[in-house]
């Protein structure tokens, strides 16, 4: 096996009195593909500036090949000092760069190199780092929420540069998609160690839900093994007073242990719901909206009804957050009408988290200040209850707003609608900045929310998890509806979404693509022979893997098989990891099947 080109060894690092990192390692060798997983505030970010050579741990190694070169892409980044976005790119060629590749880069992620540096939106100053991080060609690239902030024909565009790059990459995104895309190994960075995969994301969560199940053993033995220590403490024998010391210090590290392990499962979210609302939530009925001489929306009737998940989907400046306001009635149409149904309460979360002001202290924020308690469902929370749900500790009550990470103040802005009684959740780019396991909780939820949803995104996964219909920007003020998630829009419109970076030159006419979806979507064609073999089957399958789910279950909930033979226990974990996938796959295919039955034409 060659030699990596960068090793991280044992790191340790503390900040503000916290242990971040504890015993943490990376390697990372020629062409490699990994994803760095962990929830925020993990310290994914800061090993990642450790591996750049940013910043010093307090303790560890690390080893850069002589001559390997790496190239970062913090998740913030900062043109200041530069005149222009090619100035910002070419100064980090180094002195044989190609500048020549440089502006390509450029031109290919929609930016003329001619943009002042000052004056860029969130995405287009993402889109300069991008080209500056990728026009070297390093030997590593590491990778910090590439996908923030970008449009999907920009993400679209990066997977495809990535998977032809030679460099080796370290890739930290809440974009589950683009990381089983691109990903062949995934490093778990949980409570400062980190764990490796040598397979891709794709298989990692199966992997990170046998590990926790076998943590929950392990954490059932150390409760049992607790609890009979605090009763020799009591009423054991007290004459050797050191023997009995040291097994005092030795209870007081478990239950340390038992903390560090429950802080971790500490965040759940649920929404306030209000009262149902008519059957009928949003009809529109040939509205049109223009600014100047550019159409937005054109013509567009659509009627949304009560429990409908609908999906807006396009490039950045197609107009998803307009429409979005119209169908709300935040902005009038030009032509048209949007009619609401009755008993309609609105919840929205804002892309550019808006509402949010800096000076506002955290609990203020939550409660609308002048008092220490939130209101969901009836039931009136303390607002530091309220705020552990979301990971925020006591101590953050009064730290204000513009302190917060990008990830806390995600999370925030989550707390604050959540909170709201509402039937009607309108959500811009609810993803950016949260972790893989605050969205899982967040799409539970979601998936548990008896009232409609409208929700902006360029997730691909996120959308295909949630949305019962797509709307999607076809160009030229045109919006086409499709059937299902993200995925099936392809399926049923044979392309992705078209459309060019939002600040990239306009194209004239003749140079512009035919938009696929001026033709009307293909009927969904009627089930295969085998298709309806495996609809007849699958129930069957599925049975069969739930009884094979229980039977390793019974045997994984022997407390002392673990003790009794190691291995053993490893093997049965890894057939019930292994079970449940099957599982999942099994129901997943089988709903897709009826859905695609019951919407065929026989």
């Amino acid at each position: 096996m060659a030699p990596p080109l960068l090793l991280l060894q044992n790191l340790s690092l503390t900040l503000g009195g916290k242990p971040l990192l504890e015993g943490a390692s990376l390697s990372v060798s020629a062409g490699e593909r990994l994803c760095l997983v962990g929830r925020n505030g993990s310290g994914k970010s800061t090993l990642l500036n450790i591996a750049a050579g940013l910043v010093e741990p307090d303790s560890g190694t690390r080893f850069l090949q002589p001559g390997a070169n790496v190239r970062y892409l913090p998740q913030e980044p900062d043109l200041s000092g530069y005149a222009t976005t090619f100035a910002y790119v070419e100064a980090g060629l180094g002195p044989t760069g190609d500048r020549h590749r440089a502006r390509t880069l450029l031109n290919a992620l929609g930016l003329t190199g001619e943009e002042d540096a000052m004056l860029l939106s969130s995405g287009e100053a993402r889109r300069a780092a991008l080209a500056r991080a990728l026009a070297p060609e390093p030997d590593i690239l590491l990778l910090d929420e590439p996908t923030n902030h970008l449009d999907l024909p920009a993400i679209e565009w990066l997977e495809g540069t990535l998977k032809t790059a030679r460099s080796a990459l370290v890739i930290v995104s809440h974009d589950r998609r683009f990381l089983q895309n691109l990903s062949r190994g995934a490093v778990w960075l949980d409570r400062g160690r980190t764990r490796v995969l040598a397979r891709g994301f794709a298989e990692f969560e199966a992997w990170c839900d046998a590990a926790l199940l076998e943590e929950e053993r392990a954490e059932h033995k150390l409760d049992r093994k607790i609890a009979a220590e605090e009763d020799w403490l009591r009423y054991g024998v007290t004459a050797r007073r050191k023997r009995n010391q040291k097994r005092l210090e030795n209870l007081n590290a478990m239950r340390a242990e038992r903390r560090q392990r429950r802080t971790a499962k500490g965040v759940r979210f649920e929404a306030a719901e209000a009262d149902l609302s008519g059957k009928l939530v949003i009809e529109a009925r040939h509205v049109a909206k223009s600014f100047g001489a550019r159409p937005i929306v054109k013509n567009l009737s659509l009627r949304i009804l009560r429990g409908d998940r609908l999906g807006l989907i396009g490039a950045n400046g197609a107009g998803k957050t307009t429409l979005v306001n119209l169908l709300t009635g935040a902005l009038p149409p030009d032509r048209g009408s949007v009619r609401h149904g009755a008993n309609l309460l609105l919840a929205a979360l804002d892309q550019g988290r808006a509402s949010l002001d800096p000076a506002t202290l955290l609990k203020d924020a939550l409660t609308g200040g002048g008092s220490d308690f939130v209101e969901i469902n009836g039931e009136r929370k303390h607002v530091a209850g309220y705020m552990k749900e979301f990971l925020f500790g006591p101590e953050q009550a009064r730290t204000p707003i513009g302190r917060l990470s990008g990830g806390e103040r995600g999370r925030l802005m989550l707390a604050k609608v959540l909170a709201w009684p509402s039937n009607l959740l309108v959500l811009d780019e609810p993803t950016n900045d949260l972790d893989l396991e605050t969205l899982d909780l967040l799409q539970d939820m979601l998936g548990d929310y008896k009232g409609t949803l409208l929700i902006v995104s360029h997730d691909r996964d996120f959308l295909d998890r949630l949305t019962t219909s797509v709307l999607a920007a076809e160009g030229g003020g045109s919006w086409i509806e499709y059937a299902g998630g993200y995925s099936d829009m392809l399926a049923q419109r044979g392309a992705g979404v078209d459309g060019a970076p939002i600040s990239a030159p306009p194209m004239a006419a003749k140079d512009k693509p035919k938009i696929a979806a001026t033709r009307p979507p293909k009927p969904k064609p009627r089930l295969t022979f085998k298709e309806k073999h495996m609809l007849d089957t699958l129930p069957a399958r599925i049975e069969a893997l739930r009884a094979r789910k229980a039977s390793l279950q019974s045997l994984l909930d022997d407390t002392g098989f673990y003790a009794r033979d190691p291995a053993k226990f490893a093997e049965i974990s890894a057939a019930f990891a292994k079970a449940e996938a099957a599982l999942a796959e099994a129901e997943e295919n089988w709903l897709n099947l009826e859905i695609l039955r019951e919407g065929s034409d026989g």
